[in-house]
């Protein structure tokens, strides 16, 4: 289709701003980012949707629009929902560039405007493809009477003979075919298909990705990218870690290019989906952003109390009035380095697409289960608040151990998690990235979450000390004080070390009087006099001069907790 026959349709809201002269511009298909540089996704024709989030300052439009032309897109289209008017430097550096742009009214999502170019593009690319739209435009329909992926595939599988499935990028079943005698993707398949497209996808390779399995058949992947962005509405669109990806049972090596179009406008239609579902989360992200900002102020308990109330509904459907549900909180950190000048660091909102993608249980099929998932960012982490349905006895004081015993079963557990994740994407981060998760204990009230994230926090701090692109840990992890010593830094044990016990070594050198022998086990016996006598085979009298003169040498008192604690740490670290 041409740029021109944009314009004439009204319900796509879109305003030329330049670029006249350009409208004769083939369009190939449709794409939509926010990424500040989108070229390694961007094979030329395309018609770029962005909601402007890259711009920083003015410099910036030049330098987006440079690459854009570069890569030889059709044109441009601003989402004016989220920033307002297009902003003039975007629209000179276009002229300068000679790339059409256009405006999308606030009122026009663009998901709306993707349906229609991969509508009109497949039906000129492909007569199979058009057929399977045409005679199935319930697919793009919201509601029950939407079929959803799953009907797009019966048609790749009844129309072109193709099995294909489409994957979370953990391995996790999204959609397949449903008709007679359709096959289900072994679990061990689906984990390497999706550390495949991870891989190859951090690697920069065009796809479609092909793969030959242990069970002998060849796949090709084709990435599915959502595009969700603009009107901030939707969950940031991620590196290529958050992304799906369509598994055909085929060698797409030798296919011919209308056939390959095929398959991408089939990624473009259920990308739409995709989009879809990440719009339905706004609520829950809305919510966890509210409660995480209460807690992280110090805001009083009665109102992190009542958003809880206001949050519990939506995330746990049923819940009846009186009832009050228990809270896991699970933080995240994704760390990637730049990759080169153009490189996106993975920061908080890659975090959140992602943690979003493997908190959803790894048993669970479709694309709706994560309803109970509601997960917010902060900084260069994402933190995800996870309800637990309380135990029926747990307002029974005879019951609370029963309802703590209860809600520690049925929580989430980091090694479960890590088990079902830590392969795929272990591959699809690659060497310069790691994530880090921690899970806390589930709580049970208001007072006790800005504990729980601090909790998770520290047990995520535990899981970046341990090798491995993917790692975590969880709250049992977190009940001895030797975990804390790895973060302490290793000038900061020496100054520390040194400053308590340098002079009793010294004493020790030039008397041969063992106090950090006495030391050790006067710690070791609580501070008894007796024990610690009998256990070193001294008078009572002697420990008492002994232990004398630590305090004198090192100006503590070793009758206080926090100079006994000192000097335990201090024998512990070095």
């Amino acid at each position: 289709m041409r740029l021109r026959a944009l314009l004439e349709t009204d319900a796509l809201g879109l305003r030329l701003l330049g670029g006249e002269d350009e409208l004769d511009r083939t369009v190939r298909g449709v794409m939509t980012t926010d990424l500040r540089d989108p070229s390694r996704y961007l094979s030329g024709g395309e018609l770029v949707l962005t909601g402007l989030a890259w711009r920083r300052s003015p410099d910036d439009s030049e330098r987006f629009v440079a690459i854009l032309a570069a890569a030889g897109v059709a044109g441009l289209a601003a989402g004016e929902a989220e920033l307002g008017p297009v902003p003039e430097d975007l629209v000179l550096a276009c002229a300068r560039h000679r790339l059409p742009l256009f405006s999308v009214v606030e009122d026009v999502a663009f998901a709306s405007i993707t349906e229609h170019v991969v509508r009109q593009v497949s039906g000129e690319r492909a007569g199979d493809l058009a057929a399977v739209v045409d005679r199935h435009r319930r697919l793009m329909t919201p509601g029950a009477a939407g079929g959803g992926p799953e009907v797009v595939l019966d048609l790749l599988g009844s129309d072109l003979d193709l099995a294909a499935w489409v994957l979370s990028p953990t391995g996790r079943p999204i959609a397949g075919p449903t008709g007679p005698g359709a096959a289900e993707l072994p679990q061990p398949v689906r984990t390497r298909l999706a550390g495949e497209h991870l891989a190859a996808q951090r690697a920069g390779r065009r796809g479609p990705h092909r793969l030959t399995a242990a069970n002998g058949v060849t796949y090709s992947l084709f990435p599915i990218r959502g595009g969700t962005s603009g009107g901030g509405t939707g969950a940031p669109h991620a590196a290529a870690p958050a992304d799906w990806l369509l598994a055909v049972a085929a060698d797409a090596g030798d296919w011919p290019d209308e056939r390959l179009d095929l398959l991408y406008g089939v990624t473009q239609l259920i990308a739409v989906e995709r989009d879809r579902r990440d719009e339905a989360g706004t609520v829950r992200r809305q919510l966890a952003q509210e409660v995480l900002e209460l807690v992280q102020t110090g805001a009083p308990s009665a109102e992190v109390a009542a958003r809880l109330r206001v949050a519990a509904p939506a995330l746990l459907p049923g819940l009846g009035g009186g009832e009050a549900p228990h809270w896991q909180v699970v933080v995240a950190r994704l760390e990637e380095a730049a990759d080169g000048e153009g490189g996106e660091p993975g920061g908080g909102p890659a975090a959140q697409a992602l943690l979003e993608e493997i908190l959803v249980d790894p048993r669970s099929a479709g694309a709706g289960p994560s309803g109970r998932i509601a997960v917010a960012h902060t900084g260069d982490e994402a933190v995800a608040l996870l309800p637990l349905p309380a135990p029926a006895d747990a307002d029974a004081t005879s019951g609370e151990a029963k309802a703590e015993a209860a809600d520690q079963e049925a929580g989430l557990h980091a090694d479960a998690l890590l088990a079902a994740v830590g392969e795929p994407l272990a591959r699809g981060l690659g060497d310069d990235a790691r994530l880090t998760l921690g899970v806390s204990a589930p709580v049970h009230s208001a007072e006790a979450l800005r504990g729980a994230l601090e909790e998770a926090r520290h047990a995520r701090r535990v899981a970046a000390a341990r090798p491995g692109r993917v790692s975590a840990a969880g709250h049992q992890e977190l009940a001895s004080h030797v975990l804390l010593l790895p973060f302490v830094p290793d000038d900061v044990r020496r100054a520390f070390t040194a400053r308590l016990l340098d002079p009793l070594r010294a004493y020790d050198r030039r008397h041969r009087a063992e106090l950090i022998a006495t030391l050790e086990a006067f710690l070791e016996c609580d501070g008894s006099w007796t024990r610690c006598a009998a256990r070193l085979h001294l008078h009572v009298n002697t420990l008492r001069y002994r232990v004398g003169r630590i305090e004198q040498l090192t100006g503590r008192d070793l009758a206080r907790l926090e100079d006994k604690l000192d000097f335990f740490l201090a024998l512990r670290m070095s």
